[in-house]
């Protein structure tokens, strides 16, 4: 189901959440409330289930509009590190040698040492690289290193590039820059937190093809779904089995974005207890109810990311529903 274009709508205070229960031998064992919401290029909540805005922190799904400056400055242009390197820019990887080596080229090719990242080393791991936002932290130095910005101190609130991506993300919302409210992520980098519609707007943008920035980042996520995710994740089969018409982008704590390419569609979806089943599971029912993947390579997806135990089995309750004018 494409929605139409011309359809507008004031924001109600919310309609009915959706539910994903966990069942283990025909009983519930476990319940996930949920809120979602479709919006499109004008900021127009179309369609939600739950509370538009509800707010939360948007996590690794802020991920492709934090490349922007990688892209505005120069600097990717600059390294020639075509889609592959905007792609792990953009990436939460599985830290996999692929993933490792993709982020190195980035520090690589603008004469960067690796030392520079202020991403964590993750447990059993012996480096950075490894750390599922390396790309981004490799982004953020080689841009740093083009504009002759500080390199020690690229992850603080005031430093330029963050600046630079917090006015690149107002611009987009329809808002001043001071109006974001930020706090640190577990990667150490600015995560702002934001409504599920303002979030949905972005990714309204993002698939938008309308700004060629944001047009290069989606291509590159579509082009190489490997570095954004990993073998047998969420982010990557989905892109893959969507031919290029959806983009997927997981944060954690239950947030997941979507974007329906060239229709100018964003979806947003958090869980209230950020549960990455849950979150899943409704994205793949949201799917399906807008039509957006065909109804086979839904059901491959369902066999292969919410499978759980035998026995085990999970179901989301409840739809979207159209905003009333």
């Amino acid at each position: 189901m494409t929605l139409p274009s011309g359809f507008s709508g004031a924001s109600r205070a919310g309609t009915s959440c959706l539910e994903v229960t966990l069942c283990r031998g025909g009983s519930v064992e476990s319940l996930h409330r949920v809120h979602a919401v479709v919006c499109d290029l004008r900021g127009r909540v179309l369609m939600s289930a739950g509370q538009p805005g509800f707010e939360t922190f948007i996590r690794s799904a802020q991920k492709p509009f934090q490349a922007l400056p990688f892209i505005s400055s120069g600097a990717a242009a600059a390294m020639d590190c075509g889609d592959r390197g905007i792609a792990i820019s953009c990436a939460s990887h599985s830290g996999s040698t692929v993933h490792a080596r993709e982020a190195f080229k980035l520090l690589w090719q603008a004469d960067l040492d690796v030392g520079l990242l202020q991403c964590p080393v993750p447990s059993g791991s012996e480096s950075a690289l490894q750390y599922n936002c390396s790309g981004k932290h490799a982004a953020f130095l080689a841009t740093s290193r083009k504009m002759s910005w500080p390199l020690e101190t690229y992850l603080q609130s005031d430093h330029p590039l963050q600046q630079e991506v917090n006015r690149r993300i107002a611009e987009l919302l329809g808002l001043p820059p001071d109006e974001l409210v930020a706090s640190r992520d577990d990667c150490g980098a600015p995560t702002l937190r934001l409504q599920l519609s303002q979030m949905a707007l972005l990714y309204a943008h993002l698939g938008a093809s309308e700004q060629a920035e944001l047009e290069q980042i989606s291509r590159a996520m579509l082009a190489h779904p490997d570095l954004v995710a990993g073998e047998g994740r969420f982010d990557t089969e989905l892109m893959r089995r969507s031919h290029g018409q959806v983009l997927s982008k997981g944060g954690a704590e239950g947030i997941q974005c979507l974007s329906r390419v060239g229709e100018g569609l964003g979806v947003a979806i958090k869980v209230e207890d950020g549960s990455r089943r849950a979150k899943h599971a409704v994205a793949l029912h949201l799917l399906r109810q807008l039509e957006w993947l065909m109804p086979l390579s839904l059901d491959d997806l369902e066999e292969q990311v919410l499978k759980i135990n035998p026995g085990v089995t999970l179901h989301v309750q409840g739809a979207l529903e159209f905003k009333k004018g």
